[in-house]
């Protein structure tokens, strides 16, 4: 059931305008962070760390935690048209397969955008700054382990985007939880607030590893508030019935 759930999910994605966002957003946040980086150099050091700060810095605060809410918001834009919310609700499929299976097409969008902004990161790092060499691996698996605290901000979204019609709402949310986890981060307070676990796991504008020994701490509240936004999203769809409409 859940793998028909997925595949669902997936055709929604074809040919879909989100596309458009997912490779023009990282594009506009690497092109700030390229030109901030070159505009800063009396002040920082030339090399593959320091532009990765200034990459992040723009991309983190401003782009993540939005790309995310567009994502969720438009994979439950289909069950809010019209009474499509009365046929999934006596769809024969267990219900928080529906959600569980936005979640993993989420998720997979959300590993696709990091790889698409680390590839932009070697591009404009080679072809724009003209580093010497190539990123150290280091910096790949902080874009890969961001998509572990960005999971925790996918399942809290999908809850608001199932809650919530309008694509505007859960957008200008997820800006503010955003925003505000730049200061959780930089207060070392990342792990208590979702929005921030991201910027951490990524090592947002910073050149040293802001996890570094913190690794088992990070993982666990990854964990918890994933299960705490399935758990919201369980309790939801199993109390909602069909609407009169």
């Amino acid at each position: 059931m859940l793998r028909c759930c997925i595949a669902a999910e997936n055709r929604k994605l074809r040919r879909a305008l989100i596309w458009a966002v997912f490779l023009l957003l990282p594009l506009l946040a690497g092109v700030y962070g390229t030109v901030n980086y070159l505009q800063n150099l009396e002040i920082l050091t030339p090399g593959w760390y320091n532009l990765w700060t200034q990459h992040t810095l723009f991309y983190s605060l401003f782009f993540f935690a939005p790309m995310t809410a567009l994502y969720t918001a438009y994979l439950w834009r289909l069950e809010h048209l019209g009474h499509n919310w009365n046929l999934i609700m006596t769809v024969p499929v267990p219900r928080f397969d529906l959600y569980l299976g936005k979640f993993l097409v989420a998720w997979k969008m959300v590993l696709l955008t990091q790889l698409w902004v680390f590839a932009l990161f070697v591009l404009f790092g080679k072809l724009w700054v003209g580093l010497p060499g190539w990123p150290p691996a280091e910096i790949l698996f902080w874009a890969v382990r961001g998509t572990l605290g960005g999971a925790a901000v996918i399942a809290l979204h999908l809850v608001i985007s199932m809650l919530i019609r309008s694509f505007a709402a859960p957008i200008l949310l997820a800006l503010a939880g955003g925003v505000l986890g730049a200061y959780f981060a930089n207060e070392n307070l990342g792990l208590f607030w979702p929005y921030a676990l991201m910027m951490s796991g990524m090592n947002s504008n910073r050149a040293e590893d802001l996890l570094d020994g913190r690794m088992g701490p990070f993982l666990l509240a990854c964990l918890v508030w994933t299960l705490l936004a399935f758990a919201a999203g369980w309790l939801l769809l199993n109390r909602r019935d069909v609407r009169s409409e």
